[in-house]
């Protein structure tokens, strides 16, 4: 610690966290690093979205050319082949829908 102050007292322009060029190339080399990985954490999500996105615009189309009484069908299949999922979904749609009801009685 004594030298790290001798050395500040000796050059009061040099700053102890940086020390001069060498502690800005780091900075510099961490900081391009952090951007590689931001940049590259940004474009998987992007991926992500897109892929989902495309997966929601599928099942919107196989809807469109339904009637009510095929999807109410599905959805009882669906429900018989996987009761624990189709409790959670309902569970899950029904807190959405109470969320949803609850803020728009708030706002008038």
């Amino acid at each position: 610690m004594e030298t790290a102050n001798n050395h500040a007292e000796n050059n009061p322009d040099q700053s102890i966290i940086c020390r001069g060029d060498n502690g800005m190339s780091e900075f510099s080399n961490s900081a391009q690093e952090y951007g590689r990985k931001f940049t590259d954490a940004a474009s998987r999500a992007g991926d992500y979205i897109e892929d989902k996105a495309r997966v929601l615009g599928d099942k919107f189309k196989d809807l469109q050319g339904k009637n009510f009484n095929e999807i109410a069908d599905e959805a009882k299949d669906y429900a018989r082949r996987k009761p624990g999922q189709a409790i959670l979904i309902s569970a899950a749609a029904g807190l959405v829908l109470g969320f949803l009801l609850r803020n728009s009685r708030r706002i008038f």
